[in-house]
Parts: structure tokens; sequence; C-alpha cells
């Protein structure tokens, strides 16, 4: 993926108690904390109330890859009005090339597998405001990905990451969908947002609302690795804006 280093920084909450004789019972996590069953919010998102269009790049996946890859995107869009986003995805079919339109998001394969990191998708963005709202957008599958569930579980994934979502490996096990999968090709059962995950995405967007942020700079491709903030291990990188 061209590679923006986008840096967020994680918030830490430490609890510290008193130094009283009688010991202190730990008063009970919240349903939805973040880095135990929510994950923190960052940065992408589609505007507001956007009607996403989907493609999948021609010849890049089989007949039988297709449901598995628009089952998340099924998934997310019933959750539009609980997530607070308004944000709808509809699948427009199959293009030779990405499409760089407002509000499209294409599916395509690509070599992206980190090795270290154990990455085999990558999110590319590229906001024609200079902000964190998404114009258009790649969601990249490394071809060593084959496993029909396992795309499911990555696609839903990375498309978390259009609504703000970071990547929580502290979060509880099916507690939300940006716990990453563990390992290639084994699915880790998550095909869509969870609870926690659509609260976090109505923090996201009552942020976005008050104050949207300032795009990362943009780098030209190639590069050779992506590149992620600091508490979020997933690639997230900004392709060079189109020309006129």
């Amino acid at each position: 993926m061209n590679s923006i280093l986008c840096r967020f920084l994680s918030l830490v909450i430490l609890a510290c108690c008193g130094a009283y004789a009688v010991a202190q019972t730990p008063g009970p996590i919240a349903p939805c904390a973040v880095g135990v069953r929510a994950p923190a919010i960052g940065f992408w998102t589609w505007a507001a109330n956007a009607h996403v269009k989907v493609y999948l790049r021609a010849f890049d996946f089989t007949a039988e890859e297709t449901p598995f890859l628009l089952t998340p995107l099924q998934n997310w869009d019933a959750a539009y009005e609980a997530s607070g986003s308004g944000v709808r995805f509809e699948y427009q079919g199959a293009t030779p090339q990405p499409m760089l339109c407002d509000n499209c998001l294409t599916i395509m394969r690509g070599k992206v597998f980190d090795r270290s990191r154990r990455h085999a998708t990558e999110l590319r963005v590229y906001s024609a405001r200079r902000d964190q709202v998404i114009t258009y957008a790649s969601i990249v599958i490394d071809p060593t990905l084959t496993n029909l569930k396992a795309i499911t579980n990555a696609v839903a994934h990375e498309l978390g990451h259009n609504f703000g979502l970071l990547d929580c490996y502290t979060c509880k096990q099916k507690s939300t969908v940006m716990n990453q999968l563990k390992t290639m090709n084994v699915p880790n059962g998550m095909e869509g947002p969870t609870a926690c995950d659509l609260a976090q995405v109505k923090e996201a967007y009552k942020e976005l609302k008050a104050h949207p942020r300032p795009s990362p700079v943009a780098l030209a491709l190639p590069v050779d690795e992506g590149e992620e903030p600091v508490d979020d291990d997933t690639p997230v990188v900004t392709p060079k804006p189109r020309r006129p």
C-alpha cells in the first residue's frame, strides 16, 4: 500500500487507590470499556450519511469468493442507524481498476502481507478535503488470504477502519471486530460490528461533527511496507492525490 504514517496516541487511564488499611474492591468494568471490549477511535471516516458505492476489481476474486466479500458489507450497512453514521454501502459490481470517485470503495487483491506483523489486508484512503473524511478508498487483500470465512472477517475488520475504529489486540474475543485475525486463513467468526463497535462509531461521528481533523501529508506510491499508528497495527495509507 502506498504509505503514510498516521500517528495516534492512545489514552491510558490508570486508577490509583488511596493508602487505606482496608482492601479496596475494584468496581465493575464498563460493558464497552476501551481496550477491554471496545476499540479506541482514531481517524478515517466516511462522511456522515454518505452513500458509498462498492466495487470489486475484475478478475481478482472468484464467483465463490464474492458472497463472502459482500457479507460484511451487508452487515455494516444494516447497522447504519445503530452506528449513528448514516453511512450506506451499495454493491455496484466489477471494475477494471480502482474507482477514484466520490464515496467509492474498491475491494481488490494486492501483495500486502507483512510476515512480522501478520498483515494480510490494507486500507488505502484519500481525502479531497484534506481532512479525515474519506473521498475514496480501497481495501487490498493479499493473495495468500484464501479461506472464505477469513476473507469475510478481514473485510469486516477493514470496514471498521472506515468508521474510525482502531485495532484492539487486548480486547476480549468476540467483543469487537477490531480484534484481528490471529493466524492466516483461520477465521475468527467476526462478520460485522458488535454492540461495542457501534457505540464507538457513534463517538467517532460525534467527534467528526464537532471538529474534523486535518489529513496527514500524502505520499507518492509505492513504498515497500505499510506504516501504522502507534496504537493501531493495521497499515492505513494515503495515496497520492489524483491529478486534475
